[in-house]
């Protein structure tokens, strides 16, 4: 894991050589939003399945130099993951699936490099803060949601990831991006029955949106 970092941090640091170029000298604002495809990583939860839900939010750019930025952002993410029954023949039945949702804010602090005009990457770190926790026996129809209590809830409200994503913005400000987020630490309660269980989050997200 710190090998990671330090290799993503690297990598970023190192792109201030290459010639690129920001296509904007002012700072900017806009909105984003797209598909989250999420799951538990870590040796306890190998047979869980993603689970797909969505992102929205808002996006600042803020130029450093011209070839590199610092983005941050703010935005709803459904998160979570999806446990498919098996049948007695150890296979998959897609029609009895559980879906375990965690809904969080996410505040991401991005360091933005860009590769030639228009096409960047970026990476930093991503703080997340729980708003809502719920178990639903029928994700694919009106019912069978189950709501958890804070009181009652095995998972931390705060959660650390690292994200890293690639981007691409056209002269009208309309972008593309792909992001990866993978969680530092186990979403478990350290006081709990689960505090030895390693379950970190991890999402991919594809998305769109607009700087004005």
């Amino acid at each position: 894991m710190k090998k990671l970092i330090v290799f993503s941090s690297v990598f970023l640091f190192a792109l201030t050589s290459v010639y690129a170029q920001s296509d904007s000298k002012a700072i900017q604002l806009g909105v984003k939003g797209g598909v989250n495809l999420s799951k538990l990583s870590g040796d306890d939860f190998d047979d869980v399945d993603s689970r797909t839900s969505f992102n929205v939010g808002l996006v600042a750019e803020i130029p450093i130099s011209e070839r590199i930025s610092f983005q941050p952002e703010v935005f709803y993410s459904g998160q979570g993951f999806d446990i498919l029954e098996r049948d007695q023949d150890n296979i998959f039945d897609t029609d009895q699936n559980f879906e375990y949702q965690l809904d969080y804010i996410q505040v991401p602090l991005l360091l933005k490099a860009y590769l030639i005009k228009g096409l960047s990457v970026e990476a930093g770190p991503q703080f997340g803060f729980k708003i809502h926790e719920e178990f639903d026996t029928q994700p694919n129809s009106d019912g069978g949601d189950f709501e958890i209590d804070e009181d009652d809830s095995y998972v931390k409200d705060f959660d650390t990831s690292l994200a890293l994503g690639t981007s691409y913005k056209f002269d009208s400000g309309f972008f593309l991006s792909a992001r990866y987020t993978m969680g530092l630490t186990s979403i478990f309660k350290d006081d709990t029955f689960f505090e030895d269980v390693d379950g970190k989050n991890e999402v991919w997200q594809f998305g769109a949106g607009f700087m004005f």
